[in-house]
Order: structure tokens, then C-alpha cells, then sequence
């Protein structure tokens, strides 16, 4: 795309083409090759948007973008000596987003494109979707956490939602790839972020909200802000704002409050009977929910082997989000049964010796609750939970959650997570300040397979074993290294042993 292209397209975030730049431009209307806010990637012809980010600086990197073959600069702050032109914007992250869009011809608009958020369960509700939309026959893409697919192929994402242009460009290449319908994890930070800014949505879903993330939003009032903006603002702008569809969980306060501030077109979901979409006659079992599934008026059997009323509720959210799309109830029932289990969400781990271990991804002081509470009710001998909480992150839910697991556990292992930059035993002692307000039976083990060790040992057949926070992940972070460590494979080395 040419350069003067680009510079129309954002003309209302510019702030100036500073002198002699604005004579370049005009006289160099450079074709733009690519795309680049990591100065390291800079190609021959590319653009470069300097953004200033939490560890490092791009303003810092302009000359080394320049060296590289750079043709023009998008920047917050004005450069001297620059050998090509730059552009002054207000805010260079959401530039990032509107070119990117622009460079790969707005790629959401030719997609039926849902969005999924929430506190807890977007991973689950995304496989869900994912599943009733391949069973009526569309083509289907999926960004998130676990990983992004489309075509039959996987590609890892190493955060819930791609930068911006990472995630216009994947957007691009699914339409490349002849899908439809594209199914993806809305994180707050996305949307504070201005990742999704030029992503065009059909269908939003809001699956619940419960505190995380404070150690980035500060207070749940700013978190919520955040999420609210999903629906009260990005669906109601560009070509689909007459047909996007809100698709909200009314079984928490958060979407009860929600669902009477939205404008747009909406379907509530949940418990009360007043909601578009509810279940009845449900049945919680070890093998999973049986129920029957009220869209409107009419009746659905529903059959799922997932676990619990949370993944009720998920299923229900997803539901909602098929139902906008059009996919009749039918289809919808035949894709929640074809969803088996979802990685790391309290997925059984089978093992020769026949234990009941499960291993979620709860690192959050609601997941961690609804997790114990499901568990509980399948009435074992013992419920044994391991877990730990990640450093860098917010740390008042620590004790909370020690709180809750002394509570719901017979016996409560305290262990690392990701515990990053931070002393591991540090986090431990936090954690522990929750737990002895419930129990004194807890086992304090640093290493975490030590502690997966000790669950183990401690389990018996009648018992059950949870292995919480880390759920799908294939690594730990301990200071800057990147292990490699997965729960599932680690309960079968030791069983195995």
C-alpha cells in the first residue's frame, strides 16, 4: 500500500509531517512492503510505528529501524535528523491497529467475526463455539489462549489476544484460507491496548467478571470499565454496528447490570427464567451435564461430558453466541456433545494406576472456587488441590485464594506457578496467610513437581486430585528462563515411575 494511502486514512490521529518530511511524502509516495513495531523485524520497504512499551521504548530504536531499510516513521514524539519521513500521531498503538487493518484490507469485515470475554471461561466457551459452528457445516477459525487455528493447522499465540497487527494479519490469512467464521479470546488488556480497535465484531460474549488483572487495571471499577467497553462501544461503530448482537451471562451481577446498559441487539443467558437462553432439568455428574436447553420457547436435550454448573453456564454463553449466528438448536446440541473435553480445563488426566487427577488452568480466585465446588460434589474421600499463584501479577488475590482452597480442600499443597522475577517462596507466604484462616493441613513444596509428587502420594482411589493454575501450559517462568513443564505430562512421569 502506498505510503500516502496509509497517511489518509489516519488523517484525524496525525498530529503533524513535521518540516521537510511533508515535501518528502509527497515527493517519495514510498510503497509499503510491511509493517513493524519491534525495530529487530524491520525489513527493506518497511513501515515503522515506535511504541512505547511497559520494558522498552521503540522511540529508542528509530535509527536502528532506519538502518534497516525502513522507509517512513510513525511517532509520538518528534525525531531529528531523520533520513525518512516521519509522522507525529497522537497514539501510536492504535495507529499500529488502523494500519494494519488498512495494510491487509480490513479483513473482519468479510468475516462473521465473535468475540468472547470475560474473567473465566473464553477458552472453554471458544472451543464450544468452535464445535457447533464446524457441526453446521462452517469453516472455522479460533484465536486463543491454547493457541490459533484455522485450516487444520496450529500455530502457538503466546498471549490470549495477538498484537494488532499480528491479529489482522491472522484474520487475513483465515480469510485467505476460505473461513467464515472466526471465533476469538477478547483479553482487557486487548482492548485497553487498542488491539481489537479495527476488528469488526458480529457477536460479543460476556462470560462473567471477577477480579484479575489488578496489578494492570488497579481496581475492579477500572477492570469492568474496561471489559464494558467491548459492548458499549467497539460493536457499535463501523459496518456491522446495526447487526452485532451482545450475548450476555446474567448470572452474575456484572452481566445483570450490563445487560440493561447495551444498546445494541442482545440475548441473555443464565439460570432465571426470564433469560432467552436457560437450561432445566439439569443433572451434574462425573460424566458430565445432562439438561434440557430452552432457546426461547423451544426445547433441546443437551448431553455434555464436560463438568459442573461454570461450564453450564459456558455452554449456555455459547449458545447465545451460535444463536446470533444463525445456527439452528439442533446443531448447536450436536456440537456441545463433540465437545469431549477442552485442554486444561479440568481436563482428567488418565493414568495406569487409575487415579482421579484433573489439571485446570483456575488462577483466579472465582475459577479456583467454581473448580473446588464441581469437585466437591462428585462426593470424594479426599480432595487434594496443588497450586500455586504467578509472580508479577496481582498479588491481593494470593490469600484469597489460599482462602478458598484451605476451605474446599481436605488437604491443600502450596507450590510455584510462573513465579517469574519474583522469590517463589515469597508468593508461598502470601498465600499461606489465607490458608491457615481455614486449615492447618497444607503441605508447603517450592518445586512443583515435588508438590505434584506429594498430591500423588497422598491419593488414594476414592480421592481426588486437583493440579490448579497452570492447566494447558507447556513451560514455567522462573526469573527469565522459559522451562519447559507441563502438569499432564508430569502426573504420568510419576505415576509411571
Amino acid at each position: 500500500m502506498k505510503l500516502s494511502a496509509l497517511i489518509k486514512k489516519l488523517e484525524s490521529e496525525i498530529v503533524e509531517i513535521p518540516h521537510p518530511n511533508k515535501r518528502e511524502v509527497c515527493k517519495n509516495d514510498y510503497e509499503i512492503k510491511s509493517i513493524h513495531s519491534n525495530s529487530d523485524n524491520v525489513k527493506e520497504g518497511g513501515l515503522f510505528i515506535a511504541i512505547k512499551g511497559f520494558k522498552a521504548d521503540g522511540h529508542n530504536y528509530i535509527k536502528e529501524a532506519v538502518k534497516k531499510g525502513a522507509k517512513a516513521i510513525i511517532s509520538e514524539k518528534k525525531v531529528k535528523n531523520c533520513q525518512v519521513p516521519v509522522i507525529i500521531v497522537k497514539n501510536s498503538r492504535k495507529i499500529l491497529s488502523g494500519i494494519s487493518a488498512s495494510f491487509f484490507n480490513n479483513p473482519s469485515e468479510h468475516l462473521f467475526l465473535i468475540g468472547v470475554t470475560g474473567t473465566n471461561g473464553k477458552t472453554t466457551v471458544t472451543y464450544l463455539i468452535e464445535n457447533i459452528l464446524n457441526a453446521a457445516g462452517k469453516t472455522t477459525g479460533v484465536i486463543g489462549t491454547v493457541n490459533i487455528r484455522y485450516a487444520g493447522a496450529e500455530f502457538i499465540n503466546s498471549v490470549t489476544t495477538p498484537e494488532s497487527y499480528h491479529l489482522q494479519k491472522t484474520l487475513f490469512e483465515m480469510k485467505k484460507n476460505r473461513v467464515t467464521h472466526v471465533v476469538m479470546e477478547v483479553s482487557s488488556h486487548a482492548i485497553d491496548l487498542f488491539r481489537i480497535e479495527d476488528c469488526l465484531f458480529n457477536a460479543v460474549v460476556l462470560t462473567n467478571l471477577t477480579q484479575d488483572h489488578l496489578d494492570y487495571h488497579k481496581d475492579m471499577a477500572t477492570y469492568w470499565d474496561c471489559k464494558k467497553s467491548l459492548f458499549t462501544k467497539h460493536i457499535i461503530k463501523g459496518c456491522k454496528k446495526n447487526k452485532a448482537v451482545s450475548v450476555i451471562n446474567t448470572d452474575n451481577q456484572y452481566g445483570k447490570q450490563l445487560y440493561q446498559t447495551v444498546v445494541t441487539k442482545k440475548i441473555s443467558v443464565g439460570s432465571d427464567d426470564d433469560n432467552f437462553i436457560r437450561a432445566e432439568s439439569v443433572e451434574y455428574k462425573i460424566t458430565g451435564i445432562k439438561a434440557v436447553l430452552k432457546i426461547g420457547e423451544k426445547k433441546f436435550k443437551l448431553k455434555s461430558p464436560l463438568i459442573g454448573e461454570h461450564n453450564l453456564q459456558n455452554i449456555l454463553c455459547a449458545a447465545g453466541a451460535c444463536i446470533a449466528a444463525g445456527i439452528s438448536g439442533e446443531n448447536i446440541t450436536k456440537g456441545i456433545e463433540n465437545t469431549k473435553n477442552i485442554p486444561g480445563r479440568l481436563e482428567k488426566v488418565r493414568n495406569n494406576a487409575k487415579k482421579n487427577i484433573f489439571v485446570d488452568y483456575a488462577h483466579t480466585p472465582d475459577a479456583l472456587k467454581n473448580v473446588l465446588l464441581t469437585l466437591k460434589k462428585l462426593k470424594p474421600q479426599k480432595l487434594i488441590t496443588v497450586f500455586g499463584c504467578g509472580g508479577g501479577r496481582d498479588k491481593t488475590k494470593r490469600s484469597i485464594m489460599g482462602k478458598i482452597a484451605g476451605k474446599l480442600s481436605d488437604l491443600c499443597i502450596i507450590t510455584s506457578d510462573n513465579p517469574r522475577s519474583e522469590d517463589p517462596n515469597k508468593i508461598i507466604e502470601q498465600i499461606i496467610k489465607g490458608v491457615k484462616t481455614e486449615t492447618d493441613n497444607f503441605i508447603i513444596e517450592p518445586d512443583r513437581k515435588k508438590g505434584i509428587k506429594a498430591g500423588i502420594k497422598a491419593l488414594s482411589n476414592e480421592d481426588i486430585l486437583i493440579i490448579a493454575g497452570k492447566g494447558h501450559e507447556t513451560y514455567q517462568i522462573i526469573k527469565n528462563k522459559k522451562l519447559n513443564f507441563d502438569d499432564r505430562k508430569t502426573v504420568k512421569q510419576i505415576i509411571n515411575l
